[in-house]
């Protein structure tokens, strides 16, 4: 066998495999043609209609997956865990918010041309940083510019200054930390406490209306397929291989003659900027944005969530965002006072039993059928 068989130029091999591409289609058949469908076209007194609950509680849990594509991106396959990843969402969800905010119009309580809060805190005119959030593109681009300046600041500086372990993962959480107490404030012009909500229109729509919940799910699930083709590309990329040689020996990638910094800012702030999006998309299904979005409990409650599913793994993060906030949702509901009982004993379960995720154990099932017990959870996917 020759060195280019046994060792594959990146780039050379499929994207997906024939079944990966089929499962990729059949996602986006039913996200943007099935569930609108159901929602929108089967009568309400069918067991097959899908209740604007329903399709509102599963906009909000693809919002989620596609934040934990974006960690998984940062820890699963670079190996740098982040518990402030919830500053990037939220910051998203701000950006885009006080467009939605301005969509109002002379709608809201006090009928003025400015947001309720700003009324009530006796604001004049908006403050310079919200100038042109009237403009949707203006208010797309600040959704992608403002994660990505920040996440590219504080990660140049971290990343020069060689911090990583525990460390970083301290720094990122007294960060979002910090935010969440300016954004708290009510002379920010952020809304304080209450935050953004009452949204009515998004480019001439009304939010309300049923198609237009159905077209945002659309979108959202149409991103969360973009996001899994970009981290497909970029794992299976000569950047890739890179970025695992970086979780796996960063000492090592560096006395080959590879600087890290740069691979490493690049991915931190990618990852960043699918938050800020995914933030974005979030918001007018949820209908409410306030900063204990940027709780820190919030981003390592996203860690778990990759951590549940399977870190380092395409389908890991969907499978804990989605098996998590399920549950979050079924136990809020019927066992409200035993959730986060729930959520502890999940993460205890998970680091004991499947090291490596749920989607670990079925690859390493499937690498050695004859493994048994938690060893074969290791076996890296």
């Amino acid at each position: 066998m020759s060195a280019a068989a046994a060792f594959p130029v990146p780039g050379d091999e499929s994207l997906f495999s024939g079944r990966g591409w089929t499962a990729l289609v059949a996602f986006v058949i039913a996200v943007t043609v099935v569930v609108p469908v159901l929602f929108l076209a089967v009568p309400e007194t069918s067991p097959l209609h899908l209740s604007a609950y329903a399709v509102t509680l599963a906009g909000k849990i693809l919002c989620y997956c596609c934040v934990a594509v974006a960690m998984n991106l940062i820890w699963g396959y670079t190996g740098i865990l982040s518990l402030g990843h919830g500053l990037f969402f939220a910051l998203g969800g701000y950006a885009f918010g006080m467009y939605l905010m301005r969509m109002i119009g002379r709608e809201g309580q006090y009928q003025s041309d400015l947001p309720d809060f700003m009324v009530f805190l006796d604001w004049k005119a908006y403050p310079w940083y919200w100038s042109f959030t009237d403009h949707f593109w203006y208010a797309a681009a600040l959704v992608v510019i403002a994660p990505a300046v920040l996440a590219f600041v504080f990660g140049f500086f971290a990343f020069r200054s060689r911090i990583r372990g525990v460390y970083f993962s301290i720094i990122t959480q007294a960060l979002t930390f910090a935010f969440m107490l300016l954004f708290f404030r009510n002379d920010t012009g952020f809304g304080g406490n209450n935050g953004f909500t009452d949204f009515k229109r998004i480019l001439g729509y009304r939010i309300s209306d049923p198609a237009t919940r159905a077209a945002l799910f659309a979108a959202t699930g149409l991103f969360l397929a973009g996001c899994l083709v970009l981290t497909r590309a970029l794992v299976r990329s000569r950047t890739g291989r890179i970025l695992t040689a970086i979780r796996d020996s960063e000492g090592r990638l560096m006395f080959s003659g590879y600087n890290p910094l740069w691979y490493k800012l690049f991915v931190w702030t990618l990852s960043a900027v699918l938050c800020g999006i995914a933030g974005a998309l979030y918001l007018p299904q949820v209908g409410i944005i306030n900063p204990s979005e940027m709780s820190p409990a919030n981003s390592i409650e996203i860690a778990i969530w990759v951590a549940v599913g399977g870190r380092g793994t395409l389908l890991g993060p969907l499978v804990g965002a989605g098996l998590v906030n399920g549950a979050k949702s079924f136990f809020t509901q019927t066992f409200p006072e035993y959730w986060l009982f729930f959520l502890g004993a999940l993460f205890i379960a998970v680091t004991l039993f499947l090291p490596r995720g749920v989607v670990g154990w079925f690859v390493a099932r499937r690498a050695a059928p004859g493994a048994q017990g938690p060893e074969a959870g290791k076996v890296t996917a």
